[in-house]
């Protein structure tokens, strides 16, 4: 099996020209060799986003507002679907991992409910003997 060695970009063993080098296919080679790496323009990702931004800014503003008796209904409706939607995307623990959780809990309440309890019978004790 071979070993895959990761380094970070906040390394600080790693120097600037230790960069990796980009493999190139045949025909990408052939492009590149005639216009240069450094000469590439960038695509412009930026431009679509704003486009797309656009567009559902639009679609927001001509959206129909629903009928003042049916809003609660409708709010609801969207409120019940975004929160499934949120509850899908949750990485749920495994039994196993539950149980410790529980457990832990158990153990820090038991802790606390100790300590508290010493500190009580201090207290009384002091306040007996100043009071009596």
């Amino acid at each position: 099996m071979a070993k895959i060695t990761r380094i970070k970009a906040s390394d600080p063993g790693r120097k600037k020209d230790d960069a990796p080098k980009k493999v190139l296919k045949s025909s990408e080679q052939a492009k590149d060799t005639k216009v240069g790496l450094d000469s590439a323009k960038p695509e412009k990702p930026a431009k679509e986003a704003k486009i797309a931004a656009k567009s559902t800014k639009d679609a927001k503003s001509t959206e129909k507002k629903p009928f003042i008796l049916v809003r609660p209904f409708v709010y609801l409706g969207r409120y019940i679907r975004n929160s499934w939607r949120e509850i899908r995307q949750v990485r749920w623990p495994s039994r196993k991992a539950t149980w410790k959780l529980v457990l832990a809990i158990f153990v820090y309440t038991g802790i606390f409910i100790a300590i508290i309890m010493l500190l009580d019978a201090l207290f009384t004790w002091l306040f007996g003997l100043i009071i009596g």
